[in-house]
């Protein structure tokens, strides 16, 4: 079965099969004193164009954005966000378990957040009575596959200063992001005031492996621990970093977020003249979402597998990868026509 469920489904890019199998040899020292990792950290510093940033790795997204935000939350601190955000919607409640604050979601119609939707959520502060928003989260690219502009992550982390809060930022497809908008992942970051990064990996070839960024290095004095504490430091620690290096050697990280987002785009011009398909997001990195007849989806996930999106609209979610192909992506359009019709 082809696949457009998620870019996990993907497998490990050769380029970082090889990087792992080249570092391993010998004995390291572990949990990141390796010179492996001195190095991966060195490319992420100067990916980012900051040599002051504070660099940590850990296993996973949910992980990295848990354990990140844990630096600046208090328990009567809260946390504003889109209502689709990964850490409200696909996290299993890990945010609020682990950090114990509030989650304020906000509705929006493409996953993205605006200053003017989110100005009014500073209300009644210093009052001990209702939480005290102290981060605005944001996802690049959004859950719903668009995408945000430096200058739209500028303004959001702009309010936020100005509220006396932080601004995160969930890479999990930073890279997507990046190569849609040909722009730096430094651009999205660094120089759009974003305080705390989750630079992701794990869904654009990468085994397992994310990073957790500060470009505030106070704000990573506490992270060691928090990293500990969580279950999110590795042992033998050279085998994450290493993935970073093959990501961020050769333009992998673009390379590969350049063919999903071409995959994706590819999909939708082929279906998108269907009476019986309805797009319902713009393609700006690396998915389709469309409303799909129900009846329509359970034929079609017999052959191919994708996720419904909505249950209640029909609506679903088709996700390219690093390795979808020209013709994987004609086959699955192909099957979608001649279902819909």
């Amino acid at each position: 079965m082809t696949s457009f469920a998620s870019d996990n489904y993907a497998p490990v890019h050769p380029e970082v099969m090889e990087q792992i199998s080249k570092i391993n040899s010998g004995h390291m020292q572990a949990y990141g004193a390796d010179s492996v990792t001195k190095d991966a950290i060195q490319l992420i510093k100067e990916t980012l164009k900051d040599q002051n940033c504070e660099v940590n790795f850990v296993f996973n997204g949910t992980g990295a954005n848990v354990t990140g935000l844990q630096t600046v939350m208090n328990s009567w601190n809260s946390v504003i966000c889109a209502s689709t955000a990964h850490i409200n919607v696909d996290e299993g409640g890990a945010p609020e378990r682990i950090l114990g604050v509030k989650l304020l979601d906000v509705p929006t119609e493409d996953g993205k957040i605006t200053p003017e939707l989110i100005e009014s959520q500073w209300v009644r502060m210093g009052d001990p009575h209702t939480s005290q928003p102290n981060v605005v989260s944001i996802t690049q690219s959004t859950e719903m596959g668009t995408v945000y502009t430096p200058s739209e992550i500028k303004a959001l982390s702009d309010v936020a200063h100005k509220n006396n809060s932080y601004l995160h930022l969930d890479g999990a497809r930073i890279s997507n992001a990046a190569a849609s908008l040909g722009v730096s992942i430094a651009d999205l970051t660094k120089n759009a005031g974003v305080d705390i990064f989750s630079f992701g990996g794990t869904k654009n070839g990468l085994m397992g492996a994310e990073a957790v960024v500060f470009f505030k290095p106070e704000l990573a004095q506490k992270y060691p621990w928090i990293r500990k504490s969580s279950m999110q430091l590795a042992s033998k620690h050279r085998y994450i970093s290493a993935q970073f290096i093959a990501l961020l050697s050769n333009d992998l990280w673009k390379r590969n977020a350049e063919n999903a987002n071409a995959m994706a785009k590819l999909l939708r011009s082929k279906i998108e003249k269907n009476s019986k398909i309805k797009i319902t997001q713009e393609t700006q990195s690396s998915a389709v979402f469309a409303i799909l007849d129900p009846a329509h989806t359970v034929e079609l996930q017999k052959k191919h597998n994708f996720y419904v999106w909505n249950d209640n609209t029909g609506e679903v979610r088709l996700m390219c990868s690093w390795d979808t192909t020209i013709k994987d992506v004609e086959s699955f359009a192909a099957d979608i026509n001649s279902v819909c019709k």
